[in-house]
């Protein structure tokens, strides 16, 4: 199964990377909340799959599973949704503003200045 999610995360990086390297803003958005998604696979899958283990200790339980990976992507979704929130916000009010969202036109030129 890690041979599995370690492609899913292959997969995700290269969508997220070929997204970020556009010109639309919106792409690039989305091309960072896929970043986003493969690093919260890649820990999860680097926290170990599977196990039958419970998360915490109990009355006569000697193996449990290790529950800081979960706490950490848990964290790394609430942070990221609000990035792609604000990202979001600015890029409404800078298509307002500016009537694009080609970052190449939104530069402007030299002789605007």
């Amino acid at each position: 199964m890690e041979i599995v999610m370690a492609f899913v995360c292959g997969f995700l990086f290269m969508a997220a990377i070929y997204l970020i390297l556009s010109r639309s803003l919106l792409r690039i958005i989305i091309g960072t909340g896929l970043l986003s998604h493969g690093a919260h696979l890649l820990i999860l899958t680097m926290g170990g799959l599977g196990g039958e283990s419970p998360p915490v200790l109990g009355e006569g339980v000697t193996d449990y599973a290790d529950p800081l990976p979960q706490a950490l992507i848990l964290t790394a979704i609430v942070i990221s949704f609000g990035v792609t929130a604000f990202f979001l916000v600015l890029a409404y009010r800078a298509y307002q503003e500016l009537g694009t969202d080609d970052t190449t036109k939104m530069k402007g030129s030299e002789e605007d200045d």
